[in-house]
């Protein structure tokens, strides 16, 4: 198994690690040229939302990844990730891939809590650690999306189809349960066919 990271900018680094503590190969989306290699699954890592898109459309990769989407690829995306993937930002006219039928609020906590850690319980998981930076949340969901997880009643992880989104950062902490669970989503895609999305969302 082979996982892309988008390494264009941010938390990459962190992604591959904790994919390689599960016997992950990783290879890291810089350019166009390396959508050409073969893998399994794409990983929109946290950062800069605003900027990420701005390079991936930049770099001529943006609409290559949005397809591998649209058909099924399994897509991993924490923060900034969430935000690439959201069909509507609740905060901002920009939007991105709009794969994932929700709504996001960009920078929804404060900057009394712009950072802050947590525990809580992931569906299917259990109690894990949950570090948020400057984080959004999901303020809407379509019925067809499973709620993973609720911070003081936000939505914070949610899957749908094979997107699995979240607002915090699980690769900063050495808990590697959330990083399974995709590679088990991974596993399962490569298994057997998989619906293709819908055409359009938002």
């Amino acid at each position: 198994m082979t996982i892309a990271v988008v390494a264009v900018q941010g938390a990459f680094i962190e992604q591959e690690q904790r994919l390689q503590e599960l016997g992950v190969d990783c290879i890291e989306l810089r350019k166009k040229e390396d959508l050409e290699q073969p893998y399994d699954g794409i990983v929109l890592p946290g950062g800069e939302s605003t900027v990420q898109g701005k390079l991936l459309k930049e770099l001529d990769m943006f609409d290559t990844i949005h397809k591998q989407i649209q058909e099924g690829m399994p897509v991993f995306a924490t923060c900034a990730g969430l935000i690439l993937l959201a069909g509507e930002l609740e905060n901002d006219t920009r939007s991105y891939f709009k794969t994932l039928p929700v709504t996001v609020r960009r920078n929804a906590y404060g900057r009394q809590l712009g950072s802050f850690h947590t525990e809580q319980e992931v569906k299917g998981i259990g109690v894990i650690p949950m570090t948020f930076i400057r984080a959004p949340y999901i303020s809407k969901v379509d019925s067809k999306v499973e709620v993973l997880a609720t911070v003081e009643e936000h939505i914070v992880a949610v899957k749908y189809k094979n997107q699995l989104a979240m607002s915090f950062h699980p690769e900063l902490d050495e808990d590697v349960r959330i990083h399974q669970k995709f590679v088990e989503m991974v596993k399962a895609y490569n298994s057997q066919s998989f619906e293709p999305l819908d055409e359009k969302i938002g």
